[in-house]
């Protein structure tokens, strides 16, 4: 089949041939007026080589997602097809099978689509037209595949506007309960699929909750921007004293509670609805210390040009934690925001703990959940890091 083309300008074809996933704008020297916004297009270097298929719209600042490599590709149902059961044989094959994360965009050879697995239920987002005239077909193969008793789509997604689609929530087959129970390591957790975070629940950590426990057990917990509690059920779970989680949400608290109910471990675990910033300080301030602070607050840095507001953030955030830290307890401060690489965010906490006049140890260095696989070529597919610290 023959596509509308695309071309690049001079030098732009040596970061796609390295496996650059976006083309933006200022990268295309010409594009022929039979492109059509969520056209697969081919794309051509300056010397009119094939480089690359991808998804065309130039209503977005990343005017092409590259699709595939492979000049003989036919991007026919099985294709789509193919490409998700592989992705989901490859998580299966690592161990996932009751939550996890199914298709994560572009590290899946997906642009623009991410399927979470919620136990019997399946929840997606698409924010590349391409992908999104093609929502029914995805729909069907998902349904072949993994026979679920319902699928969501959590399409409430403000940056779909920048690409020329509309903000939509609803269950798109069978049904979706309000909330659904899943199994992260030893821990009962509830998911908000329709309403909650994301898709319905920050999988991302999964793994790095489960690397907790030897930094929680006999010890108080201070877990800030909890979210529904997954660090603090499992700190709990793992030992834990007591374990104060905070959050700005009172409907997120609210689930934290429910879940803490489900695991057994109410009894150990206080919530406090408050803004992080403002508590961190009131507690450093007067002087409180816990045996590990849990920090994973939302991201600070949604583009580069935010960059130094959300290093304050950070920064300032971190320099509290450090200071309620009990001499020998620990840290364990993440970021999701993708601007902040994770050299710039370790550089960060060394200015926090230099201002807190503390000495700080270097434990664990933490990414994404491994069914969140960070394509190489694709900068923004890492986009979480954290460290664990031991502050002395």
């Amino acid at each position: 089949m023959n596509y509308p083309q695309v071309g690049l300008r001079p030098g732009e074809e040596r970061d796609l041939r390295t496996g650059k996933l976006w083309i933006y704008e200022n990268e295309l020297e010409w594009a022929e007026d039979t492109c059509q916004n969520g056209d697969i297009v081919a794309v051509l270097d300056a010397k009119e080589r094939f480089a690359a298929y991808g998804f065309f719209n130039a209503l977005s600042k990343i005017t092409v997602r590259v699709l595939s490599f492979d000049e003989g590709a036919v991007f026919d149902r099985a294709f789509f097809r193919d490409r998700i059961q592989r992705a989901w044989d490859f998580r299966r094959a690592l161990g996932f099978s009751d939550a996890c994360r199914v298709v994560f965009g572009e590290s899946d050879g997906l642009p623009g689509l991410t399927v979470d697995k919620f136990g019997d239920y399946l929840s997606f987002q698409i924010v590349s037209l391409g992908m999104e005239r093609r929502k029914q077909e995805i729909i069907d193969i998902l349904a072949e595949i993994f026979a679920p008793k319902g699928i969501f789509e959590r399409d409430d997604l403000a940056v779909r506007e920048k690409e020329g689609m509309v903000q939509i929530s609803g269950c798109v087959y069978g049904s979706v309960p309000a909330q659904v129970e899943i199994r992260e390591h030893d821990a009962r957790m509830l998911v908000d699929i329709p309403h909650g975070q994301k898709t319905g629940h920050f999988l991302d950590q999964q793994e790095n909750r489960g690397r907790i426990a030897p930094y929680v057990k006999n010890e108080t917990v201070l877990d800030l921007c909890c979210c529904t509690g997954g660090f603090s059920v499992h700190a709990a779970l793992y030992g834990a004293k007591s374990v104060e989680a905070v959050d700005v949400s009172a409907e997120a608290l609210a689930l934290t509670m429910e879940n803490a109910r489900r695991n057994g471990v109410a009894g150990r675990v206080t919530v406090t609805e408050a803004n992080v910033f403002d508590l961190a300080r009131a507690y450093a301030d007067a002087g409180r210390q816990f045996g590990c602070v849990i920090c994973d607050p939302p991201a600070f840095a949604k583009s580069r040009r935010a960059l130094d507001a959300a290093w304050r953030g950070y920064k300032e955030l971190n320099l509290r934690a450090i200071r309620m830290v009990r001499p020998g307890g620990f840290l364990v401060s993440c970021s999701c925001s993708q601007s902040m690489t994770p050299e710039l965010f370790l550089q960060m906490l060394r200015e926090a703990a230099a201002d807190a006049g503390r000495s700080v140890r270097l434990l664990e260095a933490l990414l994404q959940s491994r069914d969140h696989p960070a394509c190489l070529g694709a900068e923004q597919a890492l986009y979480l890091k954290g460290y664990i610290l031991q502050v002395i």
